[in-house]
């Protein structure tokens, strides 16, 4: 019997509901889609809770007519700003003759006890690898003998006002969170290889209002963080260097835009509509693209100041992946090696079934991960003792606002 996924990205551009099938063999196929322009939504932050809500509503329910499902639970994608991350160490002596469960568990929760802002929460809790009785490099401590059991653990949290805002309009769509995925983490599941997080990776998910930055190391994420700047900022650009309409200047982006203006021949020109004109203009389409040129770059820049101020930049022979919908724009990739002087590729969701010539796209890459992500810790371990702490979070956020 199939069981059913359902992912939620609430971006700052769109909202997207995608609804999976997983087969007993395990098989993902994707059955829904819901895809909606977003609205009440700022750098990934929901600043305007009825719009929010409503287009969430509404993409859930384009999803559930495509999908012939009611959707009643989903995993969703969270960023922004607001989010941040530690590295943080715990330390436990091992309760029997060899390390179970139980034991990491512990040792995860001693890795938590960090002082943490009242208005933080935490959102995940992942061991970037293991000690035992002073050997290093343990991935998987399971089953081993040993006395003394530590955990390198990446914490990341994020605002509590943010994250209860999300939930606030999820559940105002009608649908229960089944659990609370950092953006980037979930785009990882879509789009890296095991042998890019093992060698180490940078992925980069561009979006239109963040850029979310995940650093993998030895097959663990070890460092992530968000920027405030996306696709929007390269259509405000077009918008204003070409005085067009904000919807205008989307459109030219996606038809026209290249990222090097050296790869344009000079003469070619196109036509749009601008303010105050009666007549469409014509334009040189190397023009466009220096304009692009100069946001794209700068993005590439910051991802690559953020890569050096992780500490981590000379651990990344996998390069950059690229994803998100800006993945798209024509020559982003190559400027992105010029800039950064890594590999660079765009990744997309692959090895799917379904309705893949819609999702295999870098824009989908949050969605297809939420589903992933869910396939892989819907039948995890038993939470440690304190339960997980996003679980206990919603609940507190059901109790007090949302009684009965």
């Amino acid at each position: 019997m199939e069981r059913i996924i359902v992912g939620i990205d609430v971006g700052t551009t769109k909202v997207c509901t995608l609804v999976g099938e997983v087969s007993e063999e395990g098989v993902l196929s994707i059955v829904g889609v819901g895809v909606v322009p977003s609205r009440g939504l700022r750098k990934g932050v929901v600043v305007d809770v009825n719009e929010a809500t409503d287009v969430i509503a509404t993409s859930v329910d384009r999803a559930e007519r495509f999908s012939g499902y009611h959707i009643e639970r989903a995993y969703v994608g969270i960023a922004g700003g607001h989010i941040s991350s530690l590295n943080s160490r715990g330390v436990v002596a091992v309760s029997h003759d060899s390390i179970t469960q139980s034991d990491i568990d512990r040792a995860l929760e001693t890795a938590q006890a960090i002082a943490i802002p009242h208005n933080r929460q935490i959102l995940h809790i992942i061991p970037r690898g293991f000690v035992v009785d002073g050997q290093d490099g343990v991935r998987d401590p399971i089953g081993m003998r040993g006395f003394r059991l530590e955990v390198e653990a990446h914490i990341i949290t994020g605002g509590v006002a943010s994250i209860h805002n999300l939930v606030k309009c999820i559940q105002g769509a009608g649908v229960e969170v089944e659990d609370l995925i950092l953006a980037s983490l979930a785009s990882s599941e879509a789009v890296l290889t095991a042998a890019e997080k093992d060698m180490g990776v940078v992925l980069a998910d561009i979006g239109g209002g963040t850029t979310d930055i995940a650093i993998f190391v030895e097959g663990s994420i070890w460092h992530s963080s968000v920027l405030p700047i996306g696709g929007n900022h390269l259509t405000n650009d077009v918008a204003i260097g070409l005085r067009t309409p904000f919807a205008n200047a989307e459109d030219i982006k996606v038809r026209y835009g290249y990222a090097i203006p050296n790869h344009i021949p000079p003469g070619e020109t196109f036509d749009f509509n601008a303010f105050g004109e009666g007549s469409r203009q014509s334009i040189s389409r190397r023009f466009l693209s220096e304009i692009l040129e100069a946001r794209a770059a700068e993005i590439f820049s910051l991802i690559l100041q953020e890569v050096k101020r992780s500490g981590y930049d000379g651990l990344l022979p996998a390069g950059v992946v690229l994803s998100g919908g800006v993945a798209n724009l024509a020559g982003f990739k190559e400027l992105g090696r010029e800039v950064l002087q890594l590999p660079v590729r765009v990744g997309a969701p692959h090895g799917l079934e379904g309705l893949v010539d819609i999702i295999s796209n870098p824009a989908y890459a949050t969605g297809v991960g939420l589903l992933l992500w869910g396939m892989k810790h819907a039948e995890a371990a038993p939470p440690s003792p304190s339960g997980d702490p996003i679980r206990r979070f919603i609940r507190w956020l059901k109790k007090a606002f949302f009684p009965g």
